[in-house]
């Protein structure tokens, strides 16, 4: 490189020789000479930088001496094809598949949810609020929040993903319209727990600078608030926020370049971020079988001409009427109570390999964190070890030192939608495929055969320490927490020997009874 590559070119399109308000001159890019620099580097280079039209064309042809590299994420879209034309063919393609793979990009889940209403047909009981329904018209995906309207569903598929993501974490919901962006935006700020007003906010074309600004808040990764966008279009390219951990995807998505780009907005890597999660109502996640999801960029196509400008004085080539043209109204339905308590959906969780491959949360998991360490030779042995506290402290601490220490078990949890299940049931569900169940439906599955085995006083203490076991965790049953119980219990722990026996006697009532909670849910009914 010469000395001349050591300095920055922010090139100026003006013509003008006024100052800027600080009086600092604006420099043109013309007062270089053409073979000033050695390198020019385009980033974002199928935009205007390509057309032929465009202004900074003629920057890029007056550095015509230095080498040109252009860079760009979408290898090829119908209004880009002169990227081609400009550029040549890639040098180097580099996938988003394989950047998750190398670890520069973070892997994903998708929960697939479907409502009973994501498909629509007028029944007498709905109430007509505006336009005209067709009555027998079967209503799709693609017509809702464009030519129908209806809060109830959209209310409802707002709850079901609040209810789901963790509420602290930033999250890009794509909308169908700029209006149904408003609408989800002013539903979650509904339903939000959180008192800030900017907890949610709209970042559209309507929204200008506000918008923007929102955006730059949004995209520093040391402020909170916002926690969520809504949008439709705008925010599908260019935001560089690096610690997304949800997408939520309320309208189809037509074409895959558009696809890869919404799933870029979650692979930005971030501290603590293993993953993101896309929460998809509208079967996005059946472009991941589309062999163009990890396949080169298409070819451009060829022999075609770009569009010649039209000179002012050319007249449109349109069909002119005096009368102004106006949109159908739109249809909005609204729905009797009955029937809005009626909504119901289905949520499946899939993982998805890099390459666009379903795969299994065992293996999904194991790319993030490795293999299982070998510490038990089949279900049987790991329930032995889980059910005393003295073998299962050991077996965490195997655990730990083989890379699955307590936050990256904490991770599979939320990984597996077991946040509310035992470790236990999380590690027979990554080593054996068996779904977990939640500690509460594991305390009423063996609470009868438990109380069966102690008398009225020690049920009385077991049914204390079941519940704070449901509430916080395994934790509970470690035998460093038995006096905290205690002491929570009977206030102390003379008054707990004297209800229940002296601490030997407390002591193995509360190992031994871990035996039974933890046995085989068949053997226990």
């Amino acid at each position: 490189m010469t000395e001349s590559t050591s300095t920055s070119l922010s090139a100026s399109t003006s013509t003008s020789d006024d100052t800027e308000e600080d009086n600092e001159p604006n420099f043109q890019f013309s007062e270089y000479p053409p073979d000033f620099f050695d390198l020019v580097i385009v980033d974002e280079c199928h935009r205007g930088g390509a057309r032929n039209e465009s202004t900074w064309r003629g920057i890029l042809e007056y550095f015509s001496p230095a080498v040109q590299l252009g860079l760009t994420a979408t290898p090829r879209r119908d209004d880009n094809v002169d990227t081609y034309n400009y550029f040549g063919e890639p040098v180097y393609e580099y996938s988003l598949a394989q950047g998750i793979e190398d670890g520069y990009l973070t892997p994903f889940k998708v929960h697939q949810i479907q409502t009973n209403l994501d498909e629509y047909v007028y029944s007498d009981e709905d109430i007509i609020e505006a336009g005209t329904i067709e009555r027998d018209r079967l209503y799709t995906e693609a017509d809702f929040n464009r030519i129908i309207e209806m809060r109830p569903r959209e209310a409802y598929r707002v709850k079901t993903f609040m209810e789901a993501i963790n509420p602290n974490e930033k999250t890009l919901v794509f909308c169908a319209t700029q209006q149904h962006a408003l609408m989800v935006r002013d539903l979650i700020n509904q339903m939000k727990a959180s008192p800030d007003p900017n907890y949610c906010v709209r970042v559209t074309a309507d929204d200008g600078t506000l918008g923007e600004q929102n955006l730059r808040t949004f995209q520093d990764n040391e402020k909170t608030i916002p926690t969520i966008l809504t949008t439709s279009q705008k925010l599908s390219t260019g935001v560089n926020a690096r610690n997304v951990r949800n997408i939520v995807l309320l309208r189809p998505i037509n074409s895959m370049i558009e696809f890869k780009q919404i799933i870029g907005r979650g692979t930005r890597i971030f501290q603590d971020k293993d993953y993101f999660t896309i929460y998809d109502f509208v079967r996005a996640h059946e472009k991941f079988n589309d062999p163009e999801w990890d396949g080169p960029p298409q070819e451009p196509p060829t022999g075609i001409t770009p569009q010649q400008h039209r000179t002012p004085s050319e007249p449109d080539q349109l069909p002119t009427s005096d009368e102004p043209r106006q949109r159908p109204e739109k249809i909005i339905i609204d729905l009797p109570d009955g029937k809005k308590r009626s909504i119901q959906h289905l949520t499946r969780t899939t993982y998805w390999s890099p390459e666009g491959k379903p795969i299994s949360a065992t293996e999904f998991v194991q790319r993030l964190y490795g293999e299982l360490p070998n510490l038990f030779q089949d279900e049987a042995q790991l329930r032995q070890l889980w059910s005393r506290p003295d073998t299962r402290a050991t077996l965490l601490e195997g655990l730990a030192e083989k890379g699955y220490g307590e936050d990256q078990l904490a991770a599979v949890q939320k990984i597996a939608d077991a946040e509310n299940s035992d470790v236990f049931d999380v590690l027979t569900f990554l080593a054996y495929d068996k779904p977990p169940i939640s500690r509460r439906e594991r305390v009423m599955a063996h609470k009868s055969l438990i109380f069966s085995r102690y008398t009225g006083k020690q049920q009385e203490f077991l049914d204390f320490v079941l519940d704070q076991y449901i509430r916080e965790g395994v934790g509970e049953l470690n035998q460093e927490k038995l006096p905290q119980l205690l002491e929570l219990k009977y206030r102390s722990i003379n008054d707990a020997i004297a209800t229940l026996g002296d601490v030997q006697q407390i002591r193995d009532v509360f190992i031994n009874f871990q035996e039974w909670l933890y046995l085989e849910q068949n053997q226990a009914s």
